[in-house]
């Protein structure tokens, strides 16, 4: 099969191209001159103004033109009345519009109060002993295992600062740990010093061992090795001293027999020589200072003629001796037999036995 291909005459080539999609008159194809405006457009959108005009009408315009301040000479424009719909100012006419005051004239913004700065807040580890919660050291110890929470979070680094009001929380271990403490009241003889070794003496806690142990011992508590594990002296009594010495793991305990605000009373028995001055018993009475700081009032009264009863609530380092000295006295003998409601008893020197549950200072 064959395909037929039908060529167009020139003829009708030509006579289709007689009339052009856009007519090609003159005055279009010149590109120097503008397009023709329609009427309608014309009557819309003013032409042009010519370009030599232009520096005329300007220069007139300019000594037209009114000054924009207002000098007295020309009139002021009316202003909105107060009462108006748009809710604006009116200021008065015959008077200048007020200007802003300037930053420094203001009165200062008031302030929130500004947060205590972290530095100044106290440790973790304070306010709890402060709460009586426990000791510094236990303090410490419980931070350290992760048993101590703080408005709900979880605080193991030591000298944290917490605000004092905060929220603190103690794990059920911690009280474990407490309720496992031991007190050991001690009768503590001449050659021992309360705390560290010192000068070749060795301290008084080398006496606690089951060997010491006081046969009438009523406590009940056996003893293990842990029990010394941080047994620490609450007080001191000086090496040539002799009495009641408490060595103890319980941090409340130690806080209410040495804290700043103890009020626990230590009774003691001081053997003395010399000649007491004329008003010497009532200054030790009250009356005393040392270092400067004068010594809250004691009890003091003769047990017999060479010996005193002095009842104190501090313990300055050698307040007793220096006490004496200041009125006449040498002391020969000391020994504390009471502190707080807890007595020596019948506790032989060296000897030691537990603080029993029933007991409190």
């Amino acid at each position: 099969m064959s395909t037929l291909k039908l060529n167009k005459s020139p003829a009708a080539t030509e006579q289709k191209r007689e009339k052009p999609v856009r007519p090609l008159s003159p005055e279009l194809r010149d590109r120097s001159k503008a397009p023709p405006v329609k009427k309608e457009r014309a009557a819309a959108e003013p032409q042009a103004p010519d370009a030599q005009a232009l520096p005329a009408r300007k220069e007139k315009a300019v000594r037209d033109k009114k000054p924009r301040a207002f000098d007295g000479k020309h009139e002021q424009k009316e202003r909105r009345s107060p009462t108006a719909n748009d809710g604006r100012r009116q200021y008065n006419r015959d008077q200048p519009r007020p200007r802003m005051a300037k930053t420094d004239d203001r009165p200062p913004r008031p302030s929130a109060p500004a947060p205590a700065a972290i530095d100044q807040q106290p440790r973790l580890s304070k306010v709890m002993a402060d709460r009586g919660l426990c000791s510094r050291r236990e303090a410490d110890d419980w931070i350290v295992n992760g048993w101590v929470k703080v408005n709900g979070e979880i605080i193991e680094t030591l000298g944290t600062r917490i605000d004092p009001a905060a929220e603190i929380i103690i794990s059920a271990y911690a009280k474990e740990h407490q309720a496992e403490t031991v007190t050991i009241l001690l009768h503590k003889p001449v050659g021992y010093v309360s705390g560290q070794a010192e000068d070749g003496y060795e301290p008084a806690v080398v006496l606690v061992n089951p060997d010491n142990q006081w046969p009438e011992d009523s406590s009940g508590i056996d003893f293990k090795r842990g029990h010394l594990r941080g047994l620490a002296p609450a007080g001191r009594l000086d090496i040539d001293s002799t009495g009641l010495l408490v060595l103890t793991q319980d941090g409340r305990v130690a806080r209410k027999l040495i804290g700043d605000d103890s009020s626990v009373e230590k009774e003691y028995l001081v053997r003395v020589e010399g000649q007491l001055s004329a008003n010497g018993l009532a200054l030790l009475n009250h009356g005393l200072s040392l270092d400067g700081v004068q010594l809250k009032p004691a009890k003091v009264s003769w047990q017999n003629e060479d010996q005193l009863r002095f009842v104190l609530r501090e313990g300055r380092k050698r307040q007793i001796r220096r006490m004496c000295e200041l009125v006449g006295l040498h002391v020969v003998g000391l020994k504390r037999i009471r502190i707080g409601s807890i007595n020596l008893g019948k506790l032989p020197p060296g000897q030691w036995r537990y603080l029993g549950e029933h007991e409190r200072f």
